[in-house]
């Protein structure tokens, strides 16, 4: 659980961290694309895995939730790639994502029973607080399309009410 924890700070630190900011505000648009695909693409992972590990309803009714928001918005930012005629760009933090989930999974799959309920609330939320965070004060003002900039907008609004559902989890399970 120690280094499952050690993960997220790390995952949240990297989040919050000015210099990524500002690495970050000076990306493109595809690259933008790119990591927020990745991100809704490790949410369905840890999703899954809720699935597969907890036997508690309300974390079932989550990550099913997960799943369908977090597909629905890649299905858009999808479908607006192919109408614009671009592919998104891999970049130095979608990798970086993507192998600070690989920890987090790793540690997940060791936990069962209430102590991986609390993990997987615990990660949601300050998953959600990060990616929000970031979205929010460093991409959407960085986004040159406006239809860009309108999805990801609209999947804020989303992840926002996923933040807030994350943080009644963890109050729950306390």
């Amino acid at each position: 659980m120690k280094k499952l924890i050690a993960s997220l700070v790390a995952a949240v630190a990297m989040f919050g961290s000015q210099a990524i900011a500002q690495d970050v505000a000076d990306m493109s648009d595809l690259e933008y694309a790119h990591i927020a695909y990745t991100a809704d693409n490790i949410d369905i992972r840890y999703a899954h895995l809720a699935l597969a590990l907890s036997t508690n309803p309300e974390i079932h009714e989550f990550a099913n939730t997960m799943i369908r928001d977090h597909t629905a918005v890649n299905e858009a930012a999808l479908a607006l790639l192919a109408k614009l005629g671009a592919s998104a760009q891999d970049n130095a933090l979608s990798q970086t994502l993507n192998t600070n989930a690989e920890e987090i999974i790793n540690g997940f799959v060791q936990l069962r029973g209430v102590e991986f309920d609390k993990a997987y609330a615990e990660n949601e939320l300050a998953y959600h607080q990060a990616v929000n965070e970031l979205v929010e004060n460093t991409m959407i003002p960085n986004i040159d399309n406006a239809e860009v900039k309108a999805l990801f907008e609209q999947g804020l609004e989303i992840f926002k009410a996923h933040e807030m559902h994350a943080e009644m989890m963890v109050k729950a399970l306390q």
